[in-house]
C-alpha cells in the first residue's frame, strides 16, 4: 500500500471512530446533543422508543397556578431487514389540576401505518375549569364577580392517507364535543338563560395536507400545510348544523450552520 492508501484508510478509520464515538456518547447522554451540547430529544425520540414524561407548570391567573403531569410512551416497529426507519406509534395521557380546582384529563394515539401511508390519531378528554364572570366592566359584576365552571367533553377519530408516494396526503376525521356551563344558577343571575350555555357539537371532517418535515417530533427544516373542513350535523347528535374551514402552514429554516431554526 503507497502513502496515499495508508493517508486515506487512516482517516477512514478516524471518521469511523469518530462517529462510533459519537453514536456512544449519544448512548450515554441521550439527551445532550454530541455537537453544540445544548439539551436534544431527537435521538431519544428517534432510537430508545421509550417512555417520555412531562411536567409543565400552568401560570394562567384566571385558573391559577398549577401544574400538567403527562407521560408519553413510543412504540418501535418491526424490523423488516431494509434497515430503514419507521415511525414509532406515540400514546401520551396525561392530566393537570390548578389551585381554583380546575383539572383536566385526557388521552391519545398516534399511528404511523403502512410505513407511514397512513396515520391515525385519536385523543379523548375531559375538562372542568371554574372561572369567574366580571361583566362587561363598570357594573354590578366588575366588583362582584359570578363564579361558573366549564365541563366539557370531547373526542376526535382521524386518518389521513398518503397518496402513493408523494407528501400529500388527504382523510377525514369525526369530532364529538359536549360542553356545559354550570353558571349563574349558583350565583343568583336571574336575567341569564342556562340552557344558552350547553352545547353538543357532533361532525365529520375533510383533510387535506403537504407535509415534507426532515422530523416530524422536532423538526429543522421543512414545510407543513394543513386545511380542514368540519361540518356540524343535527343527525349526527349535534344541536345545529354549521360549517367550519381552518388552516395553518409552519415553515421550519435552519440559520447561523443550524444553530437556530
Amino acid at each position: 500500500m503507497n502513502s496515499k492508501g495508508i493517508l486515506l484508510y487512516f482517516l477512514l478509520l478516524l471518521s469511523f471512530a469518530s462517529v462510533y464515538a459519537q453514536e456512544k456518547e449519544k448512548q450515554n447522554k441521550p439527551f445532550i446533543d454530541t455537537l453544540d451540547r445544548a439539551f436534544d430529544l431527537s435521538y431519544y425520540l428517534y432510537n430508545l422508543h421509550g417512555f417520555l414524561p412531562i411536567i409543565s407548570p400552568i401560570t394562567e391567573p384566571a385558573v391559577g397556578y398549577g401544574a400538567v403531569l403527562a407521560g408519553t410512551f413510543f412504540i418501535p416497529k418491526k424490523e423488516k431487514g431494509d434497515r430503514r426507519f419507521r415511525m414509532p406509534d406515540v400514546v401520551g395521557f396525561g392530566g393537570g389540576y390548578t389551585e381554583n380546582k380546575t383539572w383536566f384529563a385526557g388521552a391519545g394515539y398516534f399511528g404511523f401505518w403502512k410505513d407511514d401511508h397512513i396515520r391515525y390519531r385519536g385523543a379523548a378528554g375531559y375538562a372542568d375549569v371554574n372561572l369567574k364572570y366580571y361583566g362587561k366592566g363598570g357594573d354590578f359584576l366588575n366588583n362582584h364577580p359570578a363564579d361558573f365552571s366549564i365541563k366539557a367533553f370531547g373526542i376526535v377519530q382521524q386518518a389521513i392517507f398518503r397518496m402513493r408516494e408523494t407528501r400529500f396526503l388527504i382523510g377525514g376525521k369525526y369530532v364529538f364535543t359536549k360542553t356545559k356551563v354550570y353558571a349563574f344558577e349558583n350565583s343568583k343571575l336571574p336575567w341569564i338563560d342556562t340552557k344558552e350555555f350547553e352545547m353538543t357539537n357532533s361532525g365529520l371532517g375533510l383533510i387535506g395536507e403537504y407535509e415534507n418535515l426532515d422530523n416530524i417530533f422536532s423538526p429543522d427544516k421543512g414545510l407543513r400545510v394543513n386545511i380542514t373542513y368540519n361540518q356540524y350535523l343535527e343527525v349526527l347528535g349535534s344541536d345545529r348544523n354549521f360549517g367550519r374551514i381552518t388552516g395553518f402552514a409552519l415553515y421550519y429554516l435552519p440559520l447561523f450552520s443550524g444553530k437556530l431554526i
